[in-house]
């Protein structure tokens, strides 16, 4: 059975609205609580880690700290990718209200999934279901 074009239309807007929030979120996601994690934070800590790897004695430590380097390299290149995050903020005010309204999201969720209260004011999201 084909499906219809109104049909279609739904799952492309079902899907805009998914790549949004999650966009955001995403985005949101990366925030966290305490000192900002700098591009030159993150290079002094690989600097330091190669200095501790060159004179580890173990090489199960030596291990461990080369994963540590790595690691911090991976966030170092995260960083360093840039993010429109108005663009996302604009997308996700955009599509939640429709979005939580077919899904059934409530406003508390959202704040448990740490979407500030501000964006949700702005989306117009209602606190009750």
């Amino acid at each position: 059975m084909a499906m219809s074009d109104e049909h279609k239309k739904a799952l492309a807007q079902g899907r805009l609205e998914a790549r949004s929030i999650k966009a955001y979120l995403d985005a949101i996601g990366n925030r966290k609580r305490g000192r900002p994690i700098t591009p030159e934070s993150l290079k002094r800590r690989i600097k330091d880690l190669e200095t501790r790897i060159a004179a580890e004695n173990s090489p199960l430590k030596a291990v461990e700290l080369r994963q540590a380097r790595l690691d911090a390299e991976r966030r170092l290149a995260a960083t360093e990718r840039k993010v429109d995050l108005a663009a996302l903020e604009a997308g996700f005010v955009a599509h939640v209200v429709a979005y939580s309204s077919r899904k059934g999201i409530s406003y508390a969720a959202w704040r448990e999934a740490g979407v500030p209260a501000a964006m949700l004011r702005k989306a117009r999201l209602p606190r009750t279901g």
